[in-house]
């Protein structure tokens, strides 16, 4: 009877396995190299041949100053700058952005494509730009879930050449700051329901004080309204390697964060940045929210980015001295 139980107790185990085994959290990584990266009309062509949505903003009457590329947050995609884009086109400051895998019109919509796949995107786009902007200074800018994915690049064995980074409420929020539970049932529904989408409804977290654009988002078709588990796992994971990485940037750095924030929270940003280097910039902004650069205030994160770029050294304009 012990052998018999034994028995049953191990094959039920095998077969729980081989659940989990087949309920994995679905990855959808690029194919093989067949193409040099390069830019084709409104697409950035990757590696692989996959074609990914790009946007610019280009200074129009005034000299080029400098280029940043811009990467959008999870859920999100390159539209997102474009009241930043012109913006800072207007100060001399050309603007580059792409959808990223998974999201708006980039292949595999809704699906997680993998930290490697984002990092050596971002560093390919980073050289092809370089490449039509050698003169110039060139920053990479992220936003949430792209600052993440800035932090691990620039940290990685390749990172691309640039000259300072830009972090917008970078997404940091990992494992080491998330109560158990919720590590908990992340870990089990990602293994066992990762195909299950969930919705923002009912959290009641405001991510910016600007409801018109806010309602734009919700009208808009490309902006991912219900989310993959196993997405949320693969976001969990970078954010996991974003916050343990980001001790070792060496880079200039500026990192905005709004007081309002209710994306990511106060704790993981706060570990972050003890972690940094003396050197980088902080600026916080009493009024606002995790959607900083389309904020209300926007116009006062993206005047300290101007002048973080054009005037190193000097103090923000509008950035509030402490914060916590």
């Amino acid at each position: 009877m012990y052998c018999i139980n034994r028995l049953t107790i191990l094959g039920m185990i095998v077969v729980i396995l081989n659940i989990i085994s087949a309920c994995s959290p679905l990855v959808s990584p690029p194919g093989k190299q067949v193409t040099e990266p390069r830019f084709d009309k409104d697409h950035f062509v990757a590696s692989d041949g996959a074609l990914l949505p790009m946007r610019s903003w280009l200074p129009k009457e005034i000299p080029v100053k400098a280029v940043i590329v811009a990467l959008h947050g999870f859920n999100d995609y390159s539209n997102a700058f474009t009241t930043s884009g012109k913006y800072l086109s207007q100060q001399g400051i050309a603007c580059y952005a792409y959808d990223q895998r998974g999201f708006g019109g980039a292949p595999g919509r809704g699906l997680w494509a993998g930290i490697e796949a984002y990092t050596n995107d971002l560093s390919s786009f980073v050289k092809v730009v370089h490449n039509k902007h050698p003169e110039q200074r060139l920053f990479v800018l992220g936003e949430s879930m792209g600052g993440a994915i800035t932090i691990v690049t620039m940290t990685g064995g390749k990172p691309p050449s640039v000259d300072g980074i830009i972090l917008v409420a970078p997404a940091v929020w990992g494992r080491a700051t998330m109560p158990w539970y919720q590590r908990w049932l992340l870990a089990v529904t990602s293994h066992t329901v990762p195909w299950l989408e969930l919705t923002g409804k009912g959290l009641k977290i405001t991510p910016s004080d600007n409801i018109e654009m806010r309602r734009a988002l919700g009208r808009d078709p490309l902006v991912i309204k219900a989310t993959r588990i196993d997405a949320m796992y693969g976001l969990t994971n970078l954010m996991d390697e974003a916050l343990v990485q980001a001790e070792k940037l060496q880079l200039p750095t500026l990192i905005q964060y709004g007081q309002h924030d209710q994306v990511i929270p106060k704790e993981p940003t706060l570990l972050m940045l003890n972690k940094m280097p003396p050197t980088t910039q902080k600026a916080f902004y009493e009024n606002g929210y995790h959607m900083l650069l389309r904020d209300l205030q926007a116009e006062k994160p993206l005047a300290d980015i101007t002048a973080w770029i054009t005037e190193r050294g000097k103090p923000l304009p509008y950035s509030t001295a402490n914060w916590r």
